[in-house]
């Protein structure tokens, strides 16, 4: 009698996961993901990977890569857009330091500084700033993620 209802369980889960797999959604997130002091959710990595392909992915990359050269100035003698990988110096933040510039812009953290990235304060909410925060974190390997988790506990809210 148990089977009955326990099959039918099972293929449900496995075909959600499925689903998730198909959709490019993660299926698990790695252990202990914060943003912002508070456990991070599938549903919220989902969200930010949706609003960093509408509003950052222009100037980060598609697949967070950065701009070319992107430790080299612009004519301009603006820093290119750099990539929020493992590559680049995003982990090297806290989530107070990262959600800040998100929010008001590098002009936020480092007075008079210019720079092409926008404050997107008045566009996203900070849920959605938070999202995106988490969105990127969950694609650390472990060793800069724990780094940038150390730090962010070094930096309090």
């Amino acid at each position: 009698m148990r089977w009955r209802l326990i099959v039918p369980v099972v293929t449900v889960a496995a075909l959600i996961a499925l689903a998730a797999v198909v959709r490019g959604q993660p299926t698990g997130l790695p252990e202990g993901l914060t943003i912002l002091g508070e456990p991070v959710t599938v549903e919220q990595v989902a969200l930010g990977r949706t609003v960093y392909a509408e509003n950052c992915a222009s100037c980060h990359g598609a697949n967070l890569e950065g701009q070319p050269d992107w430790k080299r100035r612009l004519d301009n003698g603006r820093m290119p857009a750099p990539p929020h990988d493992e590559s680049g110096h995003t982990w090297h933040h806290s989530d107070k330091a990262l959600f800040r510039i998100t929010k008001g812009g590098l002009g936020a953290v480092v007075p008079d500084y210019e720079s092409d990235m926008p404050a997107f304060g008045s566009k996203l909410s900070d849920e959605e700033i938070a999202a995106v925060l988490a969105y990127i974190k969950s694609t650390w390997p472990d060793r800069p993620r724990a780094y940038q988790a150390e730090r962010s506990q070094d930096d309090p809210l």
